[in-house]
């Protein structure tokens, strides 16, 4: 089973019980703050606890697996996860959700992306890791920037969020650039 451990999080491989919380997270609980950050411009249809958890036994990348859950030292508090956008050049698209507030604006995410990041590429031939979120995503712009990610692409207001139209933003970073930050 992966682990990763570093001071405030850790990730690992999902267990059936993570995969539980995290399902009460994305679809039960009352507040879903999460989806206020998280991508609030795409319908995301409700699947059944079976199919959620059928989707995070599917993709693995280069022998790793494509997502693995956040977890403090008691509680599983979000995910991270990858997935392909072209092999031939070997370009992941990453991502991050920190579903529960009272970890929000700690450097839990900071903490717990890095970690990710940093795994991708130590354990896999990636070339490039990117990222996409929305200009109303403060937080999760400035995570990638303080990462070495840089802003690759604006789309002028292509989200719509609360009748309001943002940009839509690409961020990324290089194999040689991340290891210029070693």
């Amino acid at each position: 089973m992966t682990i990763i451990n570093r001071n405030k999080v850790f990730l690992q491989e999902a267990t059936d019980s993570d995969i539980a919380e995290l399902y009460y997270w994305k679809f039960e609980e009352k507040e879903q703050a999460a989806k206020k950050w998280n991508g609030p411009y795409i319908k995301e249809e409700r699947v059944s606890k079976e199919e959620y958890k059928q989707g995070w036994r599917q993709e693995i990348i280069e022998g790793i697996p494509s997502s693995l859950v956040i977890k403090t030292v008691d509680k599983v508090i979000g995910y991270v996860g990858s997935y392909w956008v072209d092999k031939n050049t070997n370009w992941l698209e990453t991502g991050i959700v920190i579903y529960d507030s009272n970890y929000w604006n700690g450097g839990y995410g900071s903490e717990a992306y890095k970690q990710w990041m940093d795994y991708l590429f130590a354990s896999t031939a990636i070339h490039r890791l990117g990222m996409s979120t929305w200009s109303g995503n403060s937080r999760m712009i400035r995570v990638a920037e303080k990462l070495g990610m840089k802003e690759e692409a604006r789309v002028r207001e292509a989200r719509v969020v609360n009748g309001e139209y943002f940009d839509a933003i690409k961020m990324g970073i290089l194999r040689r650039e991340w290891e210029g930050l070693k």
